[in-house]
């Protein structure tokens, strides 16, 4: 990844298990502004320690992302089969954005 580029990571702890969760799809998307819209970026697949790891840098002129969590498939029985978590961005900076998931909720954060 390119020096003072914008660039996202995630990874998912199924809390319910105290587990990573491993092979849930994650979808990266990117938009210009508030009122833009949003344009796919990337997928991935989480790994064995429930981890995104080749998540491309976002393009220049990006002031939203949001990832895009196929829950359902992972969960037996999910309240929430998809989640959705759009955050603001900043030039060069990184975002670590953990997910912590049980069958009927979920919290996310920003991590380092």
């Amino acid at each position: 990844m390119a020096t003072g580029a914008t660039s996202v990571s995630t990874h998912i702890l199924d809390t319910s298990i105290g587990r990573p969760a491993v092979g849930v799809v994650v979808e990266l998307s990117v938009r210009s502004g508030p009122g833009a819209g949003w344009t796919a970026h990337a997928d991935s697949l989480t790994d064995a320690d429930g981890r995104c790891t080749d998540l491309p840098a976002l393009p220049e002129g990006t002031t939203h992302a949001r990832l895009r969590f196929e829950t359902g498939p992972y969960l037996t029985h999910a309240f929430f089969p998809e989640i959705a978590v759009a955050f603001a961005v900043e030039p060069g900076e990184h975002y670590h954005v953990p997910l912590l998931l049980t069958p009927f909720g979920y919290s996310v954060y920003r991590g380092s």
